[in-house]
C-alpha cells in the first residue's frame, strides 16, 4: 500500500494555515461517471495533487430510492427536493456493514434502516415488545449476523438475530449507559458514559468479565468515552470525547498510551467520536465539531483528513461514526471510477444534511 501523506513536519506552521492546506479536496483527472440519464459527474478523489489519490467518494445513502436509483431528478420530482422527505432514517448515529448491506441506527426513529446494496432494496426495522428500542445509538454485527444495539434510554445492549428477531438484553439497572459496543471474539466491550469506564461482557451470557477506566483526565482515566474500536492484534482504542483524545488499551484493559488533545491542528480534536482502524493500523477518527475525519498513523501522528460540511454529494454534517469494511467491497465497485482499485470501504454517518451515510473507497488509481 502506498504511504499516506505525512504532515508531522508541519508543526511549525500556524494551525489555520496548516488546516487550510491539509484539508484541500480535489477533483482528480479520471473518467467521468454516468448516472442513469447519462449525465456525467467528475469522480471525487482525495487528497490534493501532487500526492496520490487515496480515497474516492463512492455514494451517499439517505432516501429509500438510493439503493435502486441514483437519478436525482426523479427523487426531486417525487420528494420535492426536500432534504428530509423520503429519508429512510431521520437522525442517524451508528452504522454497520454486513453482506453488502448498510445498517443505520435511527436515534429518533427507534430502530434501524437497512440499505441493502447487494440486493437493491431498503427496509426499516422497528422492533416491538420486549425488544423495542427507546433511544438506540450504535449497532455492531457479528459474523453470523447477530445484531448488538446500544440504547441509552433503556441503558441496555439489546441483541437480535440475523432475521431481526429479539433474543435478549444485557444490562441491569444503573449498570451502565452504553454508547458503543465492540465485538471481539467471545467478548463485548461497551463504552459507559455514565460511569466513564469500559465494561467487558461475555458475548453469550452478558456476564461481566472485567471493567477498566475511571472518571478523570489522567492517562488511563476517561471522561465520556463514546466510541470504541480495535486493531487486528486486539488492541482497544477508545474515543475519550470530553478529554479530546484517543486512548489505547490492551484487550485486558491495561493502559498503553494516549494521543491527541484539544486543538485545531492535525492530530488534535474538538469533539472526537467515531473511531475505526484498517489492517495497517491507520486510525480514522470522526470529529463532530470540525465535521471531518482524520487519518492518523499508528503512533498517533496525523496523516491526512477528508470531509467537509455542506450540501455537496460528498458532504458530512455533524458526523458521528466512521466504519471500515473489507468484506463488502465487491458490492460497491459499481460506484468507483474504472481506474480506481478499492481496498476497503470507509463509511461515515451524519446527523444532519442531505447525506445520512456517505461511503468512500480507500485504494489507488491505476496508471
Amino acid at each position: 500500500m502506498v504511504a499516506l501523506v505525512n504532515t508531522k513536519n508541519a508543526n511549525n506552521r500556524s494551525a489555520t494555515r496548516t488546516l487550510a492546506v491539509f484539508g484541500l479536496l480535489i477533483l482528480a483527472c479520471a473518467p467521468l461517471l454516468a448516472d442513469e440519464k447519462g449525465v456525467t459527474e467528475e469522480p471525487l478523489f482525495y487528497p490534493q495533487p501532487p500526492n496520490e489519490a487515496k480515497l474516492q467518494f463512492l455514494a451517499s445513502f439517505s432516501s429509500v430510492l438510493d439503493v435502486s436509483s441514483k437519478n436525482k431528478g426523479f427523487r426531486d420530482f417525487v420528494f420535492g427536493g426536500k432534504e428530509h422527505e423520503g429519508a429512510l432514517v431521520s437522525k442517524p448515529y451508528g452504522v454497520a456493514v454486513h453482506n453488502g448491506a448498510i445498517f443505520v441506527i435511527d436515534a429518533r426513529g427507534n430502530g434501524w434502516g437497512v440499505f441493502d446494496v447487494a440486493n437493491g432494496r431498503s427496509r426499516m426495522v422497528r422492533p416491538s415488545g420486549r425488544g423495542s428500542l427507546q433511544k438506540p445509538i450504535n449497532i455492531s454485527i457479528d459474523s453470523d449476523g447477530t445484531r448488538f444495539v446500544t440504547d441509552t434510554e433503556r441503558n441496555q445492549v439489546l441483541v437480535y438475530d440475523a432475521n431481526d428477531r429479539f433474543l435478549r438484553a444485557f444490562g441491569e439497572k444503573e449498570q451502565f449507559k452504553p454508547v458503543d459496543v465492540l465485538i471481539m471474539d467471545d467478548r463485548l466491550f461497551i463504552t459507559d458514559i455514565m460511569h466513564h469506564k469500559i465494561h467487558v461482557l461475555d458475548k453469550g451470557t452478558g456476564e461481566t468479565l472485567l471493567t477498566f477506566g475511571e472518571p478523570g483526565s489522567e492517562p488511563g482515566q476517561l471522561f465520556h468515552p463514546t466510541n470504541i474500536s480495535s486493531s487486528p492484534d486486539g488492541t482497544v482504542y477508545v474515543a475519550d470525547t470530553t478529554n479530546f483524545r484517543i486512548q489505547e488499551f490492551s484487550g485486558e484493559g491495561e493502559f498503553i498510551r494516549t494521543f491527541g488533545g484539544a486543538g485545531a491542528g492535525p492530530g488534535t480534536f474538538s469533539r472526537p467520536k467515531g473511531i475505526a482502524l484498517d489492517r495497517e493500523n491507520h486510525i480514522y477518527v470522526v470529529d463532530a465539531a470540525f465535521e471531518n475525519v482524520q487519518i492518523l498513523h499508528s503512533d498517533g501522528g496525523a496523516l491526512m483528513f477528508f470531509g467537509k460540511p455542506g450540501n455537496e454529494r460528498d458532504s458530512i454534517n455533524m458526523p458521528t461514526v466512521v466504519k471500515i469494511d473489507y468484506d463488502s467491497v465487491e458490492h460497491f465497485r459499481k460506484y468507483a471510477a474504472p481506474s480506481f482499485d478499492i481496498e476497503y470501504l470507509v463509511l461515515v454517518a451524519s446527523q444532519f444534511g442531505q447525506n445520512k451515510v456517505t461511503v468512500f473507497g480507500f485504494g489507488s488509481l491505476r496508471e
